[in-house]
């Protein structure tokens, strides 16, 4: 039986010499990978205590969707800034090369209820630790973050460092 990581492709020297890029789309292309990646990624939060999934556009969406469904639970989507339709709140974060906006609808998140996050790839942690900042706005506490890849290299969980992290597959390099 392939492992996870047998599914993703890695590609030399992307976007920039000595990078390698891990591929989500080749797992997302393999019916038996696509499979594997949510069960993999649902285990590791099956046993958890929360009320709601949130998952960041649009990876998020992919791996976050199923599994919310699969475990009977609401999915909310995280998106970039104008792209939902009804009264939001949202957070400014940096990027490496400049910043970006994240939004989440105002009603999204009830106070007090426990969420968990799900995305594709952890790497410099930036993007969580903006989610986790709107899920506070609205009174929700996250309990736990799940990646299907994380690139250790880059040391996301130290932004993270409060919060329950698990991923399926973690790279030691960027």
């Amino acid at each position: 039986m392939k492992k996870i990581e047998d599914y993703v492709r890695s590609i030399p020297d992307f976007p920039e010499k000595g990078i390698i890029f891990r591929d989500v789309t080749s797992v997302l292309q393999d019916a038996d990978g696509l499979h594997l990646a949510i069960s993999s990624m649902e285990d590791k939060v099956k046993d958890w205590d929360f009320d709601v999934i949130v998952g960041p556009e649009s990876r998020g969406f992919i791996f976050g969707v199923p599994i919310a469904y699969n475990l009977h639970k609401p999915f909310v989507p995280v998106r970039k800034k104008g792209k939902l339709p009804c009264e939001t709140v949202s957070v400014e974060y940096e990027l490496e090369y400049g910043s970006a906006v994240l939004e989440i609808h105002k009603d999204a998140i009830k106070p007090g209820q426990k969420v968990v996050i799900i995305d594709d790839l952890m790497a410099t942690g930036g993007t969580t630790e903006a989610i986790i900042k709107l899920v506070k706005k609205l009174g929700g506490e996250v309990t736990g973050v799940v990646f299907l890849m994380e690139l250790a290299g880059l040391k996301g969980r130290e932004k993270l460092k409060d919060i329950k992290v698990e991923s399926v597959i973690c790279y030691q390099g960027k």
